[in-house]
């Protein structure tokens, strides 16, 4: 009898590994969406391996390969309102699965030239653009299915989830996957991303959304739409000043964080395999905090956990000014992950909670401008406060302006926290696209 109540036991403990990772009251729809989620971020993190080794095999101009690294994210900054506006009037899943298809397509292009030899710098500029335009619309619409799919308080643990495949694929097993693979033959990692890209279409293909726009009016203008979605944003304090936090501590974040090489390599005395394990070390403290982020969510208040969180950026910008040991800096940098992610979560889940469903690829496309704008004023910024004062001299600046900044908002974080609920007094009170109705 024992050999037949092995599988059972191994069965048993099988589907309470799914329960506790993917609890069932999430969802089907949601399995589809993280399955999807984590099979593309595997191949994503292949890319940022792979994608910058095939540049240096193209060109070592230095303006070159800043600019193929600019391709990928400048979209967000062209198309990224377009992108939100058309998430909320079309199907999101179709809007989805479309552009991830695109994206297939391009690396399946990429591969051919890889192949016939016919590979140069120009191929894989344009290559690149077309993949982060398409991205682009991909991570503004994907942002819009977990709250269609999840109940809004097992929101911060669905994120949770989200995150947690995007830390293991994207920066932990996909880019020392990239690495090998490209060692083995150039084409291999963009091969295995079409793979990956395509079997991420097929899984989204299975979400059972309704079909059709979440809207019911779609008739006006998309410029209008996109004023609409900037215009809630703005009359919604709570989920402005949200956005405003993320603008600020995205500048200071980045402002050291672009010389953090030289920074680890003169300041504290990493050398260049010692580097690439900061990043390790960060994306390990990402993987424990979203891990265990459910109980997190639990156990502390939301306001609470957004103050820990956002003196804990303050209290590491200034321990990373003062340190010059390496052994400080990788616990350092786990614990900047740990709550970092924490944050990622939080304050996604946070925004989808409050956000109307019919403005949530807007008001999204919005936050991750905001981001992008942030990091790349930040990493402008960092670079000259270096070369004028020093490469300590960044962390200075962001212990100092993140600190400014959270005491300016500590007493707004408990409403932007609850901002749900703030949208719901609204919406009795007859506030309409964060104005109140004409009379």
């Amino acid at each position: 009898m024992t050999p037949s109540r092995r599988p059972r036991g191994g069965l048993l403990r099988t589907s309470r590994l799914v329960e506790t990772v993917f609890p069932a009251r999430l969802g089907t729809g949601f399995r589809w969406l993280v399955g999807s989620s984590w099979v593309t971020n595997l191949g994503d993190g292949m890319l940022i391996a792979a994608g910058p080794l095939l540049v240096a095999s193209q060109t070592r101009n230095p303006v070159l390969v800043s600019a193929a690294m600019l391709a990928l994210t400048a979209p967000w900054l062209v198309v990224g309102l377009l992108a939100g506006a058309l998430a909320d009037r079309l199907d999101r899943r179709v809007v989805m699965m479309t552009a991830n298809a695109v994206r297939g397509l391009v690396l399946a292009g990429l591969c051919g030239t890889i192949v016939t030899g016919d590979v140069n710098i120009a191929v894989v500029l344009v290559s690149m653009v077309a993949l982060g335009t398409a991205e682009t619309f991909v991570d503004a619409t994907a942002g819009t299915l977990t709250p269609m799919l999840v109940d809004k308080r097992d929101l911060g643990i669905a994120n949770a989830r989200l995150m947690t495949g995007m830390i293991t694929g994207n920066q932990l097993v996909g880019p020392a996957v990239g690495a090998l693979l490209f060692s083995a033959g150039m084409v291999w990692p963009f091969a295995l991303t079409v793979v990956c890209i395509g079997v991420g279409v097929v899984l989204v293909s299975r979400i059972g959304t309704p079909p059709g726009a979440v809207r019911a009016d779609v008739d006006t203008h998309i410029r209008q739409d996109i004023v609409d979605g900037v215009r809630w944003l703005m009359g919604n304090p709570p989920v402005r000043t949200l956005a405003i936090i993320i603008v600020v501590f995205n500048v200071t974040w980045a402002a050291p964080w672009s010389v953090l090489v030289l920074w680890a390599l003169e300041r504290v005395g990493i050398d260049e395999a010692g580097f690439g394990l900061l990043t390790t070390a960060a994306a390990l403290g990402g993987l424990l905090a979203t891990s265990s982020y459910g109980r997190l969510e639990r156990l502390v208040p939301l306001a609470t956990l957004m103050r820990t969180v956002l003196l804990a950026e303050v209290l590491f910008h200034l321990a990373m000014a003062l340190t010059t040991s390496a052994w400080a800096a990788y616990p350092l940098m786990f614990f900047f992950g740990a709550y970092a992610f924490v944050w990622g979560t939080l304050s996604q889940a946070v925004r989808q909670r409050a956000v109307p469903s019919e403005l949530q690829g807007r008001v999204g496309s919005v936050y991750m401008i905001c981001v992008m704008g942030g990091m790349l004023a930040g990493s402008l910024l960092g670079g000259v406060i270096a070369q004028v004062w020093g490469l300590t001299a960044p962390w200075w600046f962001a212990f100092v302006g993140s600190g400014v900044t959270l005491a300016v908002v500590w007493r707004s974080l408990a409403q932007i926290a609850h901002a749900d609920e703030a949208a719901i007094g609204s919406a009795a009170a007859g506030v309409v696209d964060g104005r109140p109705p004409e009379s």
